[in-house]
C-alpha cells in the first residue's frame, strides 16, 4: 500500500558517503515538511550471502536503522521511517520511492566504491540506474563537504525543449531555501554565430523569467576553446570558482541533436566529476506541472 504522505527517500548502507547524503536529505525534509525514509537494501549475492542470510543480521540492521532514525528525529523533529528491503538495490529504491510517495531521492555515490569505469564516463551502476529510471528528481552527492542550505543553484542550459521544466524546478528550490540562481550555457565553437545568438537569447529570457519570480539571478555564456569535450570541465571549474554553488541541476535525457552540451555523456561526466551535489531530472517521465515542493 502506497503512502499518501510525501517524503524524501535516502538509501543508506552506513558508509561515509551515504551518511553525508542522509544529512542533506534530512535538511531537505525539514524545510519541505516531508517525512524522511531511510532505506537499507540487502542484496544477496552468491555463496557469501549464506553466511549473513539469517534473522540476526536483519535484526542488527533494523536496530541500527531505528537508532539512526531516532537520532535524526531528535535533531530535526522530522518524521523518520526506517525501512529494510531485500532485493536488487536499484529496483528496491525505485519501488520504495513509489511506496512512500517520494518527491525526491537523495543518494550518496562513492566513485571508488562503485568501481567507476572512467574511460567510459560511467558512474556507479545503482546510482546510474536510479537516475535513468526514476520518475522523481535524484540528488547524487559525490563530495565530502556540503552546506546545510542551498546558497546558489547552478543551472546549465542548452537548447533542449525541456529547459522550461528544469527552470521551474530551480525556482521551486530557490524559493524553498532562499537561494539565488546562476544560469549558464556553454559554447565550444565561437564561429557558430547562429547557435551563439540562440543561446544568448535563451539566457536572457530565462534570466528575466527567474527575476520575475523575485529570485536573485545572474547569467553567463561560457565560450570554451578546444571542442565539446572541454565544456564539462569548464562548467565545473566555473562552479568552483564562484565558490558558493551548492547544487547543480541537469536533465538526463534529451532529443535535441543540434546541440548536446549537457545531455547524454555530458550528464554522465558531470555526475562523475562534480564534488557539488547534482540534481538529475528525467523529463520523459515528468510533466511540467509535477514540481517537487
Amino acid at each position: 500500500m502506497e503512502s499518501t504522505k510525501q517524503s524524501v527517500l535516502v538509501p543508506i548502507d552506513f558508509n561515509e558517503q551515504s551518511m553525508i547524503a542522509m544529512e542533506q536529505a534530512y535538511n531537505l525534509a525539514k524545510f519541505s515538511q516531508y517525512q524522511l525514509v531511510l532505506l537499507y537494501v540487502w542484496e544477496e549475492q552468491g555463496i557469501a550471502s549464506s553466511f549473513f542470510s539469517n534473522e540476526s543480521f536483519e535484526g542488527r540492521v533494523l536496530e541500527k536503522l531505528e537508532q539512526t532514525a531516532a537520532e535524526v528525529k531528535a535533531k530535526t523533529s522530522v518524521d523518520v521511517i526506517p525501512v529494510f528491503k531485500k532485493g536488487k538495490v536499484y529496483l528496491e529504491i525505485l519501488k520504495a520511492a513509489k511506496e512512500y510517495n517520494a518527491r525526491l531521492i537523495v543518494m550518496g555515490t562513492n566513485n571508488a566504491a562503485e568501481s567507476i569505469r572512467i574511460d567510459r564516463n560511467m558512474i556507479g551502476s545503482n546510482t546510474s540506474k536510479v537516475i535513468r529510471q526514476s520518475s522523481v528528481p535524484v540528488i547524487s552527492i559525490n563530495g565530502k563537504q556540503h552546506n546545510v542550505l542551498c546558497r546558489k543553484i547552478l543551472l546549465p542550459l542548452d537548447l533542449n525543449k525541456s529547459t522550461r521544466q528544469k527552470v521551474s524546478y530551480a525556482i521551486d528550490i530557490a524559493k524553498l531555501f532562499g537561494s539565488s540562481i546562476e544560469v549558464v550555457s556553454g559554447l565550444w565553437s565561437a564561429n557558430d554565430i547562429e547557435i551563439k545568438h540562440e543561446l544568448l537569447q535563451q539566457l536572457e529570457q530565462v534570466r528575466e523569467f527567474i527575476a520575475a519570480a523575485n529570485i536573485p539571478v545572474n547569467s553567463r555564456l561560457l565560450e570554451v576553446n578546444g571542442g565539446g569535450n572541454h565544456l564539462v570541465p569548464a562548467l565545473l571549474d566555473y562552479a568552483n570558482q564562484l565558490g558558493n554553488i551548492d547544487l547543480i541541476m541537469i536533465m538526463t535525457q534529451g532529443e535535441n541533436k543540434l546541440i548536446e552540451y549537457f545531455l547524454g555523456s555530458s550528464a554522465q561526466r558531470i555526475l562523475r566529476l562534480s564534488t557539488i551535489p547534482v540534481m538529475s531530472i528525467n523529463p520523459e517521465d515528468m510533466g511540467y506541472e509535477q514540481l517537487i515542493f
